[in-house]
């Protein structure tokens, strides 16, 4: 059986098509498109009229692939962009009448499980573990050991609002900064909780940001590793702490210049650095692992 999934992120959305035969899915399409649905007016839960026809237009498209391939099912799943607008069901209405695509729009809770599913799926998990996944509009932490689930939570401070509501300098400022930083310490107090009960040894980055994290320390390093064939990643701690640094530090066109770096993440790359950093001191964890399995994983594994 052939099977799409189509994940409709605040800033990518991305699909997957796949031949579900066997025990393994096996991969035969993939792409993913910046569209940056949250642009704009993320925080006053409205996509705007841009935002929207380059969603509508990339569904288009991908649903002519999704023809070509003659796939039997699609899941296309709409997360924390779609759910928060208050446009978000006119956009789904819009989407089934153009490209022909019924969206399913999904719970925070549910977008995490998906996620947890997908992390799973690459082997990541050999501990506790904390799952961290930076969306545009939300970032979804998920506790896990080998065996289970222990706890999973959607937030609203995704990397497209954060920017939008702090981020004006060029470099990022140390008021700016902080201003984050206070803003996040309030929002995920139960997080640190639950942390501080079951120790989580490492972070586990699921794809996105993290994928970039990577791409740059594989190019500055020369490392072997191919990203988008790998289902994971281990990072060297001390080179992504320098990593780090150096792209809080850099100017809008120094992170543009740096190898590896896509255009979508040049400044967002900085809140998700400023979000990773804060988690990783505030949790005591001093190891980070990236899985390239994300919820698009999770929902072809609730599929099969």
């Amino acid at each position: 059986m052939r099977i799409a999934v189509i994940d409709l992120g605040t800033n990518t959305f991305h699909l997957l098509i796949a031949e579900t035969a066997g025990n393994q899915p096996e991969v035969l399409y993939k792409t993913n498109v910046p569209v940056k649905l949250g642009e704009g007016r993320i925080n006053d839960n409205i996509i705007i009229p841009a935002a929207f026809e380059r969603g509508i237009n990339c569904l288009e498209t991908f649903s002519h692939t999704i023809a070509q391939y003659q796939v039997n099912e699609i899941r296309a799943t709409a997360t924390s962009a779609v759910r928060s607008a208050e446009n978000g069901q006119d956009f789904v209405h819009a989407v089934k009448e153009r490209a022909g695509i019924n969206i399913e729009t999904i719970s925070g809770d549910e977008e995490a499980e998906l996620i947890y599913q997908g992390v799973k799926l690459s082997g990541a998990i050999t501990e506790t573990s904390l799952i961290m996944d930076i969306g545009g509009g939300s970032v979804e932490f998920i506790l896990c050991d080998p065996e289970k689930l222990i706890w999973k939570k959607s937030y609203n401070i995704g990397a497209a609002r954060l920017m939008q509501q702090f981020f004006k300098s060029d470099p990022i400022t140390d008021d700016e900064k902080n201003a984050i930083l206070f803003h996040i310490q309030n929002q995920l107090a139960d997080l640190f909780e639950i942390c501080e009960k079951y120790h989580p040894e490492i972070l586990i980055g699921s794809a996105g940001a993290f994928e970039t994290f990577a791409e740059l320390i594989i190019r500055k390093n020369n490392l072997k590793a191919d990203i988008n064939t790998a289902k994971t990643f281990a990072f060297n701690f001390d080179d992504y702490i320098s990593t780090s640094i150096k792209l809080l530090n850099a100017t809008h066109n120094e992170r543009a210049e740096m190898p590896g770096m896509i255009p979508l993440r040049i400044d967002m790359i900085v809140i998700a650095v400023l979000l990773t950093n804060y988690v990783l001191g505030r949790c005591k964890i001093n190891r980070l692992t990236l899985s390239t399995y994300d919820l698009k994983m999770g929902v072809l594994a609730s599929m099969i």
